[in-house]
């Protein structure tokens, strides 16, 4: 279906269904934490697209984790909770519940509208995605809106990963033109850039400047 990276909440309580097996076979990639505090401590690291609370395993109601989960990113991350039958909490505590029994289809269904499209619009790597068609990126915990030109730009850098590409070849991509006589704005941009994918601009770990020739994005 997608390689959407979910992080999925779940205890080890032997008489309630697992769910982290049956989502790894339909594709995705799921990364399980086995308390609250192990899931909120992870979420810089993993940068998920989707978190599933399975309550239901852990033996609570899973409020005070989806309300953790939920605060911790700029943007929202969206939770689904995984509650038994006789339970009930407000809806306001996750994007969806669902309650057991049910089907892994069911499941899929309801966690489908939470998850990035993917396609020839989405450029997967390392741990960036850039969607193409919504001018977003997402990379770790950070999510942010690009402008038109920094999309292309990202794009032209995720195409030729692990490559050093010229400041005048990106120039010429980046803005159309054959005129590579000032090539300033294109350090702004790449500022700007460090901004949205990197946890620490001044010290970046993806997108690296190779003196006197040009970016490399290694990822």
């Amino acid at each position: 279906m997608t390689n959407a990276i979910i992080l999925m909440v779940e205890g080890k309580k032997s008489d309630r269904p697992s769910f982290a097996q049956q989502l790894q076979k339909k594709g995705f990639e799921v990364v399980v934490a086995s308390s609250g505090a192990e899931a909120v401590a992870r979420l810089p690291e993993i940068g998920p697209d989707l978190a599933i609370v399975n309550a239901a395993s852990l033996g609570s109601t899973g409020v005070r984790i989806c309300q953790s989960l939920r605060n911790q990113q700029e943007e929202p991350l969206p939770v689904v909770l995984i509650l038994d039958s006789e339970k009930t909490v407000e809806k306001t505590t996750a994007d969806a519940i669902i309650h057991l029994p049910f089907t892994i289809q069911k499941l899929l269904n309801r966690i489908k509208p939470f998850l990035p499209g993917d396609g020839n619009q989405i450029i997967h790597a390392g741990p960036i995605r850039l969607d193409l068609e919504h001018r977003r990126v997402k990379c770790l915990a950070r999510h942010a809106r690009l402008t038109p030109r920094l999309t292309t730009l990202l794009q032209i850098l995720l195409q030729h990963r692990g490559e050093v590409v010229e400041r005048e070849e990106l120039f010429k991509k980046v803005w159309d033109t054959n005129y590579t006589g000032d090539t300033r704005t294109l350090d702004v941009h790449i500022s700007w850039l460090r901004r949205a994918i990197e946890m620490d601009p001044d010290h970046p770990r993806f997108l690296h400047t190779v003196r006197g020739v040009g970016y490399r994005l290694d990822v």
